[in-house]
């Protein structure tokens, strides 16, 4: 692991073009390489869009894969580059962080796993304190260099799920902003079988239920890559209005159907290796199980 990091750091000084080219050709490995993620990216991408042919879910597949890969090498940049250089490679929409806005009163950014996503957290890190929860990782280097990335410029507090639901309240209540991202499969403790792309998936309703406890404004942000190599763009939606309300069922399915239309405009994008369905309802049968060879 620390060769890794170590040609990581060493990859960051490329241009991005020339980072972004490598990226792309070992994510182009990958989707060989890897089986078992390939089948359950297709499956996925079988399930959510199925206006779409398998020649196309192929092409759309191993873009994915592709721009993971580049997700992978690019997050140098965000852990190691000048901050000049991040503010010159990342466009923001609008053209600044609304940091006004999201520490006014406790706000939930509500970021999706599309590959891009530390790029959000490196924008709102460069101008203002915030929270998040990370997966803390089992190689202890990896783990020391991710949260130093993540926390370089403004400090920032990051919990774990261990960590418990306390300390998130805490920082929502101290007007600490805290990245949010629901949209994972984390079995049927505290969540609801709500559609994603028609599909029944178990869903965190925590995004609503924290919101209706502490008063907390959600407002999405989301970062895709930039054509041609050229960076990354973060966008920041306006705020949900009447969010969560009084059902936090209705609630959660609002969110899917936030990130099922953000899914459309950069499909490529979303994070497709992951069993979004794997958990599901009364015992039915898993969707990733492969046919049976004839």
């Amino acid at each position: 692991m620390k060769l890794l990091l170590g040609f990581m750091w060493l990859l960051h000084w490329l241009p991005l073009p020339v980072l972004g080219r490598f990226g792309n050709l070992i994510g182009s490995l990958l989707f060989i390489l890897l089986p078992s993620r390939r089948h359950i990216t297709l499956t996925n991408l079988r399930l959510c869009m199925p206006e779409l042919t398998e020649a196309e879910r192929v092409v759309l597949a191993r873009q994915h894969f592709q721009a993971y890969s580049r997700s992978v090498w690019e997050r140098g940049i965000l852990w190691w580059a000048s901050e000049a250089r991040l503010r010159r490679l990342i466009q923001l929409d609008p053209g600044s962080v609304p940091v006004e806005q999201m520490t006014a009163q406790p706000t939930i950014l509500l970021c999706p796993h599309f590959v891009c996503l530390d790029v959000a957290g490196a924008a709102v890190a460069m101008e203002t304190s915030a929270s998040s929860m990370y997966v803390q990782q089992k190689n202890l280097a990896f783990d020391r260099v991710l949260r130093a990335g993540r926390s370089r410029f403004k400090p920032v507090k990051l919990f774990t799920r261990q960590d418990g639901i306390k300390p998130i309240m805490r920082a929502l209540r101290d007007k600490l902003p805290y990245f949010m991202l629901p949209d994972m499969d984390f079995g049927e403790k505290d969540a609801e079988f709500v559609p994603f792309f028609g599909i029944e998936a178990a869903t965190l309703t925590a995004t609503a239920r924290i919101a209706a406890t502490t008063g907390a404004q959600v407002l999405p942000v989301i970062a895709t890559f930039l054509p041609n190599f050229q960076g990354w763009r973060v966008k920041f939606y306006p705020v949900w209005d009447n969010y969560p309300g009084t059902d936090m069922v209705a609630a959660t399915r609002r969110m899917n159907a936030f990130i099922e239309d953000r899914v459309r405009e950069a499909p490529a994008e979303y994070f497709w290796t992951h069993k979004r369905f794997k958990t599901r309802p009364n015992g039915e049968p898993s969707l990733y199980q492969r046919a049976p060879k004839p």
